[in-house]
């Protein structure tokens, strides 16, 4: 039987787990059902920093500034829709609206 890998922490766990693109990409739908959308914000934030990703390659692929994805993921953030979108598609990304 294989052993379990063994964690310090949560954050730990987490940044692990959301390595998987399609656990990731869970993670994210889930975070969205949130009232708050800091959660979601939060959420984004946890995978790109799992998925180790650049965050000045990023916003130059997204075409904005690295400033702007530090301040959209910020504990005030407050993204403008258009930011978003730019950052979904440079994370090969879409949103998609359900039925509840």
């Amino acid at each position: 039987m294989a052993k379990k890998k063994q964690y310090a922490t949560y954050k730990e766990f987490l940044n692990d787990e959301l390595k998987n693109p399609k656990l990731a990409l869970h993670y994210l739908n889930e975070a969205l059902k949130d009232e708050d959308e800091g959660v979601f914000l939060i959420a984004l934030k946890d995978v790109l920093t799992a998925q180790g990703l650049d965050k000045t390659a990023l916003a130059k692929k997204a075409n904005l500034n690295r400033q702007n994805i530090y301040r959209m993921l910020s504990e005030n953030g407050n993204p403008r829709w258009n930011s978003l979108a730019s950052l979904f598609g440079a994370l090969g990304m879409q949103l998609k609206l359900t039925y509840k």
